[in-house]
């Protein structure tokens, strides 16, 4: 797992101990990125569920201002930690171990252009996190989300899908607002 591009590119970031954390690879990571290349610099970014927090990382590699990360797993806390030190990318990066439904909720007063949800599949996590999302408006007015998720998972939610692409047993979902985000 590696930065893909910027100027942290080639920075090998450490994974989260343990089969729990299943991290983007580097082939949908770069891909991703391609898709979304104009909402990335300047942008204020949200990583929910951080994990390794290389997707917040790649941003900020590639020009965004600032990203929040947010793990509640101490384990995985500590690797973004680290990682966003690896990056040297900490004078732009917030990290904070909590519950993604509880910083949420006390992010109302926050706009972000860039959202990252990369949760774990199944289940209904995605869909609470898009429901929070939408309820505490801290989604800019032009502002994207990118959801990783399972193929096979399906979840509702209040926005508009601009693009869906699959990578093997990936889904990635590019969503914004329906009141109108301007096109890519």
């Amino acid at each position: 797992m590696r930065v893909v591009s910027g100027s942290a590119r080639g920075c090998r970031l450490q994974p989260v101990p343990g089969m729990n954390t299943r991290p983007t690879t580097d082939r949908v990571k770069e891909n991703v990125f391609n898709l979304i290349q104009d909402h990335v610099r300047d942008a204020d970014v949200l990583d929910l569920f951080a994990g390794t927090g290389q997707l917040g990382i790649e941003a900020l590699s590639r020009g965004a201002a600032h990203c929040d990360f947010i793990e509640h797993n101490g384990t995985a806390y500590s690797v973004v930690s680290k990682n966003v030190q690896t990056a040297r990318v900490q004078d732009r990066a917030s990290l904070h171990r909590v519950e993604a439904r509880d910083f949420l909720a006390k992010a109302a007063a926050k706009k972000y252009s860039l959202i990252f949800l990369d949760p774990p599949y199944g289940g209904t996590i995605l869909e609470n996190a898009l429901s929070g999302i939408e309820r505490f408006d801290i989604l800019s007015a032009n502002g994207i989300i990118i959801c990783e998720s399972a193929v096979e998972d399906r979840f509702a939610h209040g926005f508009e899908v601009v693009r869906e692409r699959r990578y093997g047993a990936t889904m990635i979902t590019v969503l914004r607002r329906q009141d109108g985000g301007t096109d890519e």
